[in-house]
C-alpha cells in the first residue's frame, strides 16, 4: 500500500506544491514543499496555506488510517527553550496551541504564524493536535522547537504498529 500523496493549492495569493511519503525520506517522512506567496503584505497567507496542503497530503496519505499506531508525542528541548506535541490521528480536528511566544518576526515569519500553521495542518488532516512551549525566552528557539516536537510525534502516530492490522478504533473508524 503505498502511503503517498501528491498535493498543489493555487490562490489569488499563493502557489504550494507538496509531495509527502510518510515511509521515506528525511526523519521518515518524504516532504517536498515549494511555495510561493504574496510574502510583501505577510506571510500569513502563504503559512497558512502551506499547512493546508500538509494536512489534506496527511489526510490522504493515510487513507482508511489502517495499521497506524495512531498516537505520538514528543518532548524536544531547543537550547534555553522546551516544547511538546501530543498527536492523534483521530479524524476530529483539533488544534490546541499553548505558548507565550515573544511577539516578533524572524526572517519575515511573525510568531503569530506558528499557531495558524499548526490549526490548518490539524483541521485539513483531521488531527487532535497539542502544541505547547513549558518555557523558553528566545523566540526562534521556541518555535523551531515547537515544530520539531511535531514532526516527531508525527512520524511516531503516522508509523505502521505491526501489532495493529485494522483501524486503531472501537468504533472501526477515524473519520467524521
Amino acid at each position: 500500500m503505498s502511503r503517498t500523496a501528491t498535493r498543489e493549492r493555487e490562490t489569488a495569493e499563493t502557489r504550494i506544491r507538496l509531495s509527502l511519503d510518510l515511509d521515506g525520506g528525511e526523519a521518515r517522512l518524504g516532504l517536498r514543499i515549494e511555495a510561493s506567496g504574496d510574502l510583501e503584505t505577510g506571510a500569513h497567507h502563504t503559512v497558512e496555506d502551506v499547512g493546508i496542503v500538509l494536512g489534506q497530503a496527511l489526510d490522504e496519505a493515510l487513507g482508511d488510517r489502517a495499521g497506524i499506531r495512531r498516537y505520538g508525542s514528543a518532548l524536544v528541548p531547543m537550547d534555553e527553550s522546551l516544547a511538546e506535541c501530543a498527536i492523534d490521528v483521530s479524524g476530529r480536528p483539533l488544534c490546541v496551541f499553548d505558548a507565550e511566544l515573544p511577539t516578533t518576526s524572524i526572517a519575515g515569519f511573525d510568531t503569530e504564524l506558528a499557531e495558524e500553521f499548526f490549526r490548518a495542518v490539524a483541521n485539513s488532516a483531521k488531527l487532535t493536535l497539542h502544541v505547547s512551549v513549558r518555557y523558553g525566552t528566545n523566540a526562534h528557539h521556541m518555535i523551531e522547537a515547537c515544530f520539531k516536537a511535531f514532526a516527531r510525534a508525527l512520524r511516531v502516530a503516522v508509523s505502521i504498529d505491526p501489532e495493529e492490522s485494522g483501524v486503531p478504533s472501537t468504533k472501526g473508524t477515524l473519520s467524521l
